[in-house]
């Protein structure tokens, strides 16, 4: 029950200067907070695509939206559309919003699907304002704006961007490479980590960010990894920068091909692009070869390869070490909830925060969150590939075919056969997102609620006519993304 005043952190990147900006901004009169880090040592630093949490943390931190999004080269975000993933030709976008009114009783797709068995009711997205203004190359926010919208951004300026207003909170960063980890002989607690210049700093708690290599929480604490390959079996992605080219599109584009899939994440001076793949399937440098062929724009950097494995560390609190980051695992770059799970691992230990002393107890209890809401992120991921109907190679027949959790069978049973989504207290995603990304993945429910039989057909046409006319309204008249962000960033 030794009292915790000195937090260090190894590592920096995204994952590290998170953690050091919301422990100094919150936290930073309480303890003490050191991040070690050597400009030596690269980051992955290509997790540039966020979901609508990132604003939450930025909001807890004071961060002021222009200033970010001019140090970053940011862009806004309003979802991810899905190319070639149930059948090559296919496109859907799963977006940020809230789909159509709904009641207590039932979700608003169930309305929508006894309006579609009566032969009315065009296309769901027409009910989603945020999927709707996605389509168009429309944005617009302000103080009273109701919009669920996330960010594209530079990874590594976002880093810098951290580590300023971090140093600003009093948050020390050390240069240096990591030697040694000291251990106490008796608990294995972690005491000190001694660079290679020989300078020892000491800690209470002790937070691993050294990205897949986990030098605190695995090398030194042998803490296990749970595989999760044979669900998600890609495990290497390439990435490459481009020149912009075409519209500033305000989504992601999630494109998949014969092995995997493809991001394109426009930023403002650029565009990301990277090639995600099953190394089993195809190599190294035929992937580089499929990469360059379909990026658009002119490359303004080499690809860079980066390996991994899919899974989580089996416990992500062992000891007074908490991994935050590509350290406690990694589920794949769909979806973008790597950044989120940076960033609600360290506002569980700010609110959990063990001031008093680390305990089992407070480990224990942080961990069983953490499986949780990762085993659920994990999920969602999963069925994008279960529910391929592709046919035209051998990763797709596999990915079809697998067995997948109990726990996303449960989901899947339920919406095949009563139309019925849910989100749980700690499921990250809501019920509009497993509904667009089910629906978009061709599953279609065998029945559904009742819910649309309680108004007669002139009363559903009228209400679902007048909410798809007043988003469409309300879209025509927004500017484009790229021209609201120009006016934004120039007030």
């Amino acid at each position: 029950m030794q009292p915790v005043k000195k937090v260090v952190i190894a590592g920096g990147g995204t994952a590290g200067w998170c953690a050091a900006a919301a422990l100094s901004k919150l936290l930073g009169t309480l303890i003490d907070i050191t991040l070690i880090e050597s400009e030596e040592i690269g980051i992955v630093g290509v997790g540039e695509a966020t979901i609508p949490t990132a604003r939450t943390f930025h909001h807890f931190l004071g961060i002021d939206e222009r200033a970010f999004l001019k140090a970053t080269n940011a862009t806004y975000k309003l979802g991810i559309a899905f190319e070639n993933w149930a059948r090559d030709g296919d496109r859907y976008i799963h977006s940020f919003g809230e789909i159509g009114k709904s009641n207590w009783m039932a979700p608003f797709h169930h309305v929508w699907m006894a309006a579609r068995d009566k032969g009315f009711g065009g296309d769901l997205g027409d009910y989603c304002f945020e999927l709707r203004a996605a389509e168009e190359g429309k944005f617009f926010t302000s103080d009273t704006a109701r919009i669920n919208y996330a960010y594209h951004f530079d990874a590594v300026l976002y880093g810098r961007f951290l580590r300023q207003l971090s140093e600003s909170c009093g948050a020390k960063r050390i240069e240096g490479r990591i030697r040694q980890v000291r251990q106490d002989a008796d608990t294995g607690f972690i005491t000190a980590l001694e660079l290679e210049s020989g300078e020892v700093i000491d800690g209470d708690l002790f937070i691993d960010c050294t990205g897949f290599k986990g030098l605190l929480i695995e090398e030194t604490l042998k803490t296990g990894f749970e595989d999760w390959s044979h669900w998600l079996p890609t495990d290497r992605a390439l990435a490459v920068q481009t020149a912009p080219s075409g519209r500033l599109d305000p989504y992601t584009r999630a494109i998949a091909h014969g092995e995997g899939w493809r991001w394109r994440i426009p930023l403002q001076n650029r565009v990301g692009n990277g090639l995600v793949y099953a190394s089993g399937h195809l190599t190294d440098e035929a992937a580089r070869e499929r990469l360059l062929s379909l990026v658009d724009g002119e490359p303004l950097t080499e690809p860079r390869l980066i390996r991994y494995r899919t899974g989580r560390r089996r416990k992500i609190w062992n000891k007074n070490c908490l991994t935050v980051g590509l350290s406690s695992g990694f589920i794949e770059p769909l979806e973008s909830t790597s950044i989120h799970l940076f960033q609600i691992a360290v506002t569980r230990l700010i609110q959990m925060f063990p001031f008093g002393g680390i305990t089992e107890a407070v480990s224990d209890h942080y961990n069983e969150i953490a499986r949780r809401e990762i085993e659920k992120v994990r999920d969602f991921v999963i069925l994008h590939y279960k529910l391929t109907q592709r046919d035209d190679t051998g990763f797709w027949r596999e990915r079809r075919e697998m067995s997948v959790p109990d726990s996303l069978t449960e989901r899947l049973e339920m919406f095949r056969e009563h139309g019925h989504a849910w989100q749980a207290a700690d499921d990250l995603f809501r019920v509009d997102s497993w509904v667009q990304v089910l629906l978009g993945q061709r599953l279609e429910p065998q029945s559904h609620h009742a819910i649309g039989q309680l108004m007669s057909e002139a009363q559903l046409r009228q209400a679902l006519d007048g909410l798809k006319t007043n988003i469409a309204r309300t879209v025509e008249a927004m500017p484009t993304h790229e021209a609201f962000l120009k006016s934004y960033l120039a007030a």
